[in-house]
């Protein structure tokens, strides 16, 4: 299946083809919702797709993981280093790093703005010297870097069917919703690397602050007041939910069946949360397999129904092809 992916694409370089498949192996061990939706997309574009996942996680890698011990001043060199390979390689040098030259050729295939990935590589050094944020203004402008260019990065990889301007803000809004997913997820995760990306004045309206959380964290024991900061958090991150869904119609036909499962699964960790009473603090909630799999199979009726029409609207006026014979026969 990942070659016929490859050959669809149009990606028959060997060592290219070896860089996409190190990157989509990348997808479906760390981004489970993720490459789920993923696999709902027609197979010519799903390369990109896990191209633009690889790289994002090498970086994430590199700022959270890289090595037992390794001080910020390790992770920076190791950021840095990434961040002028790519640099170098979207400007037509020859690369090394798989993720790096899929990322490229990505890039050049799509027409992707470089400099989605010059405020992506902004906002992960961020994350070795920034542990907190003031307000959500200041999160916002951080979630440009991490989030929103995703999305950006995303669109002309799913296709759209209105000006590009148009559908952009709701591009950028649903990378955002995934984030602040993320971060109501992982609040204890994130605390335990030495981060809050809760702002803190919404935490400061519930009575709480980073002490109070690494409390709870460090004694296992529940505090009313964080509760409503993680309600108040998710209610937040509904509103971005709400922001990008009007973008789904914007996009090619094919491609919606893939973005609408990504809301629904990634919602669905939203309301997980709240079904396990906002303890994020102290375990990770999840969408259960049952209901994962539903999703799944509702996308794959919408991507069935959604290649039919393409099918149909490919079809020259009164040539009565397959799919006019077949109604006929009905």
């Amino acid at each position: 299946m990942p070659r016929h992916e490859l050959d669809a694409a149009g990606i028959h370089d060997p060592a290219l083809r070896a860089d996409y498949l190190a990157c989509r192996l990348l997808n479906s061990r760390h981004g489970r919702t993720y490459f789920l939706a993923t696999r709902l997309l027609p197979a010519a574009r799903r390369p990109a797709v896990h191209a633009l996942y690889g790289f994002a996680r090498r970086a994430d890698d590199i700022v959270d993981d890289l090595g037992s011990g390794a001080t910020a001043a390790e992770r920076e060199a190791a950021l840095t280093g990434l961040g002028r390979r790519l640099d170098r390689c979207l400007h037509g040098e020859p690369g090394t790093e798989p993720v790096v030259r899929a990322l490229a050729h990505t890039a050049a295939s799509y027409g992707i703005a470089h400099r989605y990935f010059t405020d992506f590589m902004a906002s992960m050094r961020a994350d070795l010297h920034v542990t907190d944020y003031p307000a959500f203004a200041d999160l916002r402008a951080y979630m440009h870097g991490s989030a929103a260019v995703i999305g950006l990065q995303m669109l002309p990889v799913l296709g759209h069917v209105v000006p590009r301007e148009e559908a952009e803000p709701h591009a950028a809004a649903l990378g955002i919703a995934f984030q602040l997913t993320n971060f109501l997820r992982d609040v204890g995760e994130d605390l335990d690397r030495g981060r809050v990306y809760l702002p803190a004045d919404l935490l400061a309206a519930h009575g709480v602050d980073r002490a109070r959380l690494e409390w709870s964290r460090g004694t296992g024991r529940r505090d009313r007041r964080i509760t409503a900061a993680l309600a108040d958090f998710a209610a937040l991150t509904r509103g971005f939910y709400h922001r990008a869904l009007p973008g789904i119609p914007m996009l090619d036909p094919v491609a919606r069946p893939c973005v609408r499962t990504a809301c629904v699964l990634y919602g669905g960790i939203v309301t997980a949360v709240a079904d396990d009473g906002y303890a994020a603090l102290h375990r990770r909630s999840a969408v259960p397999r049952r209901v994962r799999a539903s999703v799944a199979l509702d996308g794959l009726v919408r991507v069935g129904a959604a290649r039919l029409r393409a099918a149909r609207a490919a079809e020259p006026p009164g040539t009565g092809g397959p799919f006019a014979l077949a109604e006929a026969a009905a």
